[in-house]
């Protein structure tokens, strides 16, 4: 008799779905499986067999080769789907238990995000694939010498390639959690200056100009460029010029009453503009087209 035996626990219950819907792929292939639950003390086997019994099966000479392959994927994407982020969380608490409990489920969240790719980044969807894949070959190496596996061990001691993905899965989650908290420091900081200064204008245009420079105007849309920023211009004399710390940095001391921004399509940094709206929140107005965006001035 050819089968294999996935023990779980009782709560694992939809993992006999994954297993049903791959085991109906093999039915094209002429390959007909039964499968089966049995129950003790808390424990549940999954039973997947091969009915060899019928004409069929001999027009398919790997039948259990096939099954191994149908089950492997399924048991993987049930692994991915119930164990991973638990497996993170569980990476986070033990490597990084310096952090409090908060900062703990906020860099968790960062995991499941990149794990996930919910922001569709191509390379994390490459790694997505790989963790996968290295969950299958596990498992297939596996069978070639058991027809029996009890899930949750297979997962804590058999898969130490995929929980080392997971670790730097939680290692560039940290990284941005840290990165996320600087700038938000940073943003603060930069509101606390603004909030000190005395409003020097009402009004204040920002135009994105050519080479990431930018052009400032008043309220009667006169050019305050050139005077806004030779304060800052003297300052670094013969180093490089940073446009954007520039702008930043002028709109800080001019802290004005109100702040409207044109041609925000052709702004070159967008994380420049994020800022610009988190550190002047409620004094910002996007416009939404005029002869200043259109650069018809």
């Amino acid at each position: 008799m050819q089968f294999l035996s996935i023990g779980v626990s009782e709560q694992d219950s939809d993992i006999i779905d994954h297993m049903r819907s791959q085991l109906k792929l093999l039915k094209n292939k002429h390959i007909d499986c039964s499968i089966d639950e049995v129950s003790c003390n808390g424990s549940k086997s999954i039973i997947c067999t091969i009915d060899d019994g019928k004409p069929e099966i001999s027009k398919h000479p790997h039948s259990l080769e096939c099954l191994r392959v149908h089950i492997a994927n399924a048991l993987a994407d049930y692994i991915i789907k119930q164990y991973e982020e638990k497996l993170l969380a569980r990476i986070i608490n033990s490597n990084y238990c310096y952090f409090n409990a908060a900062e703990r489920k906020e860099i968790l969240a960062h995991a499941i995000r990149i794990v996930r790719n919910e922001d569709k980044n191509f390379l994390n969807s490459l790694f997505q694939m790989r963790r996968r894949n290295v969950i299958i070959r596990k498992l297939l190496d596996y069978f070639e010498g058991s027809n029996s596996l009890i899930l949750d061990g297979f997962v804590n001691f058999r898969l130490k390639e995929y929980i080392k993905e997971l670790e730097e899965v939680v290692d560039k989650a940290v990284d941005d959690f840290l990165m996320d908290r600087e700038y938000r420091e940073f943003i603060k900081l930069l509101r606390y200056f603004v909030d000190i200064q005395e409003p020097k204008f009402n009004v204040v245009h920002v135009t994105p100009h050519h080479e990431g420079k930018y052009v400032l105007m008043d309220e009667n849309r006169t050019e305050i460029t050139n005077e806004c920023i030779q304060e800052f211009v003297n300052e670094i004399a013969g180093g490089e010029v940073n446009f954007d710390d520039l702008l930043v940095s002028s709109l800080i001391t001019l802290s004005p009453r109100r702040i409207i921004i044109h041609g925000t399509d052709t702004f070159r940094n967008k994380e420049l503009l994020e800022t610009i709206k988190n550190v002047f929140a409620g004094k910002i107005v996007i416009c939404s087209g005029c002869e200043l965006c259109s650069g018809k001035t």
